[in-house]
């Protein structure tokens, strides 16, 4: 940057001395808390996209000082959820923030940039981690819904209540009826006003009071939690229904016992292990950080082939699983 007396804090969760705060995108473990933001709010400058701020909003997250384009600063869609931006600084250095590299219904591949460079999260950074293609997606799970339709037995499709619960949406919402989690209802509907064409739901609580669910089959797009949580065990138990998970930790096979689940599909709004890689041909850094996840097994591995790369756990001589300044590492926990 040109004016060396000006930081920039990078997704962090609390603020301090910083004077510009750049926030990718509007999943909980990249905002600013809300303790934080009622201290320094009008003291920072806040940068993200009208779509995060929007998001945020409904979250309790309240940006009173915040622009969505500054300066020398470039916002880069990374494909991750509606709104999620990436940080391209004089077109040397690139934060991705959290990104996916492939095309998911209404979200594009991103256009990644060349630059000197590459601060990179890392949260799939392990070789066994490579998802299968979107088509094998849609057809294994609406081959599911179908042989369970067929049956009578409803379907709870589960996902991140923020992202990939639109997604989920879009792919299979052509299946009626199609009952939402009241949460996962407020973001379709901040999709909605930002353009974002999503099928006809209803909210599962309206869908308990017309009795929707005693007439099968039905889907649920549910949040992803542990199918023994009292609400999934219920329509379980009452309906027959059975669960379907999507989260790329699906490569593990102990993921879906450890969360109760009926079917597992390895399915991420975050690059696999091979897309990380193209993000880094694409953008041909000179110095590579590494983030959050396997952020020093991708260090690890980048360096094999050839490049200057380390982790920014290991730059900063944090253990992984602690925060430091803007940038952060995080429990793969945050990431389900």
């Amino acid at each position: 940057m040109h004016d060396k007396n000006t930081r920039i804090y990078l997704d962090p969760r609390q603020l301090s001395s910083e004077n510009l705060v750049f926030i990718s995108h509007a999943h909980t473990d990249h905002l600013v808390s809300k303790t934080s933001l009622k201290k320094f709010n009008f003291e920072k400058k806040i940068l993200c996209s009208q779509e995060t701020i929007a998001i945020a909003k409904i979250r309790g997250h309240i940006f009173d000082n915040f622009e969505s384009s500054y300066r020398e600063f470039k916002f880069v869609d990374t494909g991750h959820i509606l709104g999620s931006r990436g940080l391209l600084l004089e077109d040397k250095i690139f934060y991705t923030g959290d990104l996916s590299m492939r095309d998911r219904a209404f979200l594009a591949k991103p256009k990644i940039p060349k630059v000197e460079t590459l601060i990179i999260e890392s949260t799939f950074g392990k070789r066994e981690y490579i998802f299968p293609p979107l088509k094998h997606v849609i057809h294994e799970v609406n081959s599911l819904i179908s042989n369970m339709y067929d049956k009578g037995i409803p379907v709870i499709l589960m996902g991140y209540s923020l992202g990939k619960a639109q997604i989920l949406c879009s792919l299979f919402g052509s299946w009626k009826p199609l009952i939402v989690h009241d949460e996962v209802l407020k973001f379709n509907q901040i999709y909605r006003k930002f353009g974002i064409p999503l099928e006809e739901e209803i909210s599962l609580t309206n869908a308990i009071e017309k009795e929707i669910l005693d007439k099968k089959p039905w889907i649920l797009i549910h949040p992803l939690v542990n199918s023994n949580q009292a609400v999934i065990n219920r329509l379980k138990r009452k309906y027959g229904a059975i669960t379907i998970g999507f989260s790329g930790w699906g490569i593990n096979k102990r993921y879906k016992y450890m969360m109760n689940l009926d079917h597992v599909i390895p399915f991420s709004d975050h690059c696999d292990f091979e897309e990380l890689l193209e993000v880094v041909a694409r953008c041909k850094p000179n110095k590579i950080y590494t983030f959050h996840g396997f952020e020093k097994e991708f260090a690890t591995e980048l360096v094999r082939r050839g490049y200057d790369a380390e982790s920014i756990s290991h730059k900063n001589g944090l253990p992984k699983q602690k925060g430091k300044e803007g940038i952060k590492t995080k429990s793969l926990d945050n990431y389900f």
